[in-house]
């Protein structure tokens, strides 16, 4: 799979204004899945560690984004949002924070194209984790919806 970073990049920052403050930049996109990341500085709280909102939030964008391009490669033109999530905060992040969303099992990828292209709409759950300076920060479970668009 050949993806521009630069142009994911642009796209997240153009379409959600959010990722753009935070300065999120997209490092890896691959079979394998999404790893973006995100300095401290601009997601800094009272302690001087990232905000929760702010891990929470490369988490979402990371799974949003594997959807995001995937679809986008299978030109499939497709609204994507969050149905639910969770996220198990494991220790504080001291520093630059990076998430990997991961493939999911080729099976489950399939049944969520094969439902989406028939019904017009596809449900999928994706994981990623959240590290800083190589500690594991968050593991980040959710649900994304997708629905066919005319775009």
């Amino acid at each position: 799979m050949a993806i521009d970073c630069i142009t994911i990049e642009q796209y997240l920052h153009e379409h959600i204004p959010m990722s753009k403050a935070m300065a999120v930049a997209v490092a890896s996109i691959n079979d394998s899945g999404v790893l973006l990341s995100a300095p401290l500085a601009p997601n800094i709280n009272h302690r001087n560690t990232v905000f929760g909102g702010s891990i929470s939030t490369l988490a979402i964008l990371s799974a949003w984004t594997f959807v995001h391009v995937q679809l986008k490669t299978l030109n499939i033109p497709s609204r994507i949002v969050i149905q639910s999530n969770s996220l198990e905060y494991t220790n504080p992040a001291t520093g630059d924070v990076q998430a990997r969303c991961f493939s999911p099992d080729s099976n489950v990828w399939q049944c969520f194209i094969n439902t989406l292209t028939k019904r017009g709409k596809g449900r999928i759950s994706l994981s990623s984790e959240v590290y800083s300076n190589g500690l594991l920060v968050g593991q980040f479970h959710g649900k994304y919806v997708a629905l066919k668009s005319n775009d």
